[in-house]
């Protein structure tokens, strides 16, 4: 079944162009999904069959995009938003 699988997944995606899509792809990018739609680690462990909430957050869940606001704050803390201490 799982040599069925992956064979389709080659066809559908073809060979040019899209070869670095695999089925890890698409579990990874279902674990962002869920995780940007606030499902706890341990819905998403459960969907995606893992025993580990921290593996599927360790290795499955996208990194969270820095946040602008601490970026800020520090910056305006150390007097560094022309990247010298005013």
């Amino acid at each position: 079944m799982i040599r069925n699988t992956r064979r389709d997944l080659r066809v559908a995606r073809g060979t040019e162009g899209f070869a670095w899509v695999t089925s890890h792809v698409f579990r990874k990018t279902c674990a962002t999904i869920l995780d940007e739609a606030r499902f706890t680690p341990r819905q998403i462990a459960d969907q995606l069959g893992h025993a580990r909430p921290s593996l599927t957050q360790d290795v499955y869940v996208g990194r969270k995009v820095a946040n602008p606001a601490a970026a800020d704050a520090l910056q305006q803390e150390l007097g560094t938003e022309s990247g010298t201490k005013e």
